[in-house]
C-alpha cells in the first residue's frame, strides 16, 4: 500500500498546479506541515530520513518569468561553452590538450528558489563540456576536493588504467591521459558505486572528439538530459535539459531560417529508463554517437535514449517562429524538459 500511495503522491503534485511550487516543495522537504518560505533547499542524501515524497506541482502552461537567476545563467552557459583545454605541441608536433576538473560538494539552484546539493565536476550541473578533435593527446588532471571517493569514467577507446574505475581518494588526486579517439559524441561520468547516486547527484558531461576533416559549419549546442529526486526515495521530481527546469522556455535557444543547427545532445537522467527528445513543426536528422561519417542518420521527430546514450541532432529550420521541444513523455515536460528553438 505503501508503494501506490508514493505514485499516487507523485502524480497529483502534476495537478496542483505551478504558483504554489516552490512553498509546497519546501513544505515537503524542510519543514512538514508548512507551506511557508520562499527559498528551498532540496535535503541532502546524508539526512533523508525515509519521508514520503511531497506534492509539489508544474504544469504544460507553466509560466518560468523573466527572473535571470544563477541556475538559468548556469544553463545558458552549458548551452554553448566548449571547453578546448589547454593546448601545447609535443616534441613529435602531435597536439596536446590539458584540462583540470575538480570534484565539488556544491549547491545548484534547478528552478527558481529550489537547490539541490549536488556532486559536480568544477561546480557545475551538467559538468564542463570537454572538446578536441580525433589524434590530440588528452591530459585531465582530476582533483578530489569533497569528502567522498569519485573518479571520472570516460566514454571511447583508452588504455584500462585510463577508465576510471580506480576510486580517487578525498583530497586526492590523479592524471587521465590518452589520445582521444573515435571521432564522435562521448560522455563521461564518475564510477564509483552505488554509481545511481554518483550519476543523480549530477557527476556527468559530455565529452565532443571532432573528426579530423571537420564536419559541416553549423550552428552548435551542448545539451545533456537528466533529472532531481529531491527528496531520495528514487523517483525524480524535476526534470531538465543542461540543470535547470523550463530553461529554453524562459530564454528559447536562439537561430537563423535557413542556418544548419547541430545539437550534441546526451541522456543522464536516472531512475527512469529511458528519456527522449521530441521537436515541434519540424524533422531533423540525427546520427546515434556519430562516430561513422558515412553512417545513415534517422529522420525523424523524435528519438529515445537510454543513460549514456547520446548523438547528433541536425535541425534546419524553414521558416521563422517559436519550435517547441521537450520529452516526449508527458510528466517529463510538466516538471521541467521543456523549451523553444526560435527562428529569425
Amino acid at each position: 500500500m505503501a508503494d501506490r500511495n508514493k505514485q499516487v503522491s507523485r502524480r497529483n503534485f502534476l495537478k496542483a498546479g505551478a504558483a504554489g511550487t516552490a512553498a509546497l516543495i519546501g513544505g515537503a522537504l524542510l519543514n512538514p506541515g508548512s507551506l511557508l518560505g520562499s527559498t528551498v533547499k532540496a535535503e541532502s542524501h546524508d539526512a533523508h530520513n525515509g519521508a514520503e515524497p511531497g506534492s509539489h506541482a508544474m504544469q504544460h502552461g507553466y509560466d518560468p518569468g523573466t527572473e535571470v537567476t544563477e541556475g538559468l545563467k548556469m544553463a545558458r552557459e552549458a548551452l554553448t561553452s566548449f571547453d578546448y583545454g589547454k593546448v601545447s605541441q609535443s616534441a613529435d608536433g602531435r597536439t596536446i590538450r590539458e584540462y583540470e576538473m575538480t570534484a565539488l560538494d556544491q549547491e545548484i539552484e534547478i528552478m527558481k528558489g529550489v537547490k539541490f546539493p549536488g556532486w559536480t565536476y568544477n561546480g557545475t550541473i551538467p559538468g564542463p563540456t570537454i572538446r578536441c578533435t580525433e589524434g590530440d593527446i588528452l591530459r585531465i588532471k582530476f582533483s578530489n576536493a569533497t569528502s567522498h571517493p569519485h573518479s571520472i569514467h570516460f566514454h571511447g577507446i583508452h588504455p584500462t588504467n585510463m577508465d576510471g574505475l580506480e576510486q580517487v581518494p578525498p583530497g586526492g588526486t590523479f592524471t587521465y591521459e590518452f589520445e582521444a579517439k573515435p571521432a564522435g559524441m562521448m560522455v563521461y561520468h564518475c564510477h564509483v558505486q552505488p554509481f545511481r547516486h554518483h550519476l543523480h547527484k549530477g557527476m556527468y558531461g559530455n565529452f565532443i572528439i571532432d573528426p579530423k576533416k571537420p564536419r559541416t559549419p553549423a550552428k552548435e549546442f551542448s545539451m545533456v538530459m537528466n533529472g532531481y529526486d529531491l527528496d531520495f526515495d528514487g523517483e525524480n521530481e524535476v526534470y531538465t535539459v543542461n540543470g535547470y527546469a523550463f530553461a529554453y522556455m524562459q530564454e528559447p535557444v536562439k537561430v537563423k531560417v535557413g542556418e544548419l543547427v547541430r545539437i550534441y545532445l546526451s541522456n543522464f537522467l536516472e531512475f527512469d529508463l529511458i528519456n527522449s527528445f521530441h521537436l515541434h513543426a519540424n524533422f531533423f536528422h540525427y546520427y546515434a554517437i556519430g562516430a561513422d561519417p558515412e553512417a545513415r542518420p534517422y529522420y525523424t521527430d523524435t528519438i529515445v535514449l537510454g543513460q549514456g546514450e547520446r548523438g547528433l541532432v541536425e535541425i534546419v529550420f524553414p521558416t521563422p517562429g517559436k519550435y517547441m521541444f521537450h520529452a516526449h513523455v508527458s510528466e517529463f515536460t510538466e516538471l521541467g524538459w521543456m523549451g523553444f528553438f526560435e527562428a529569425e
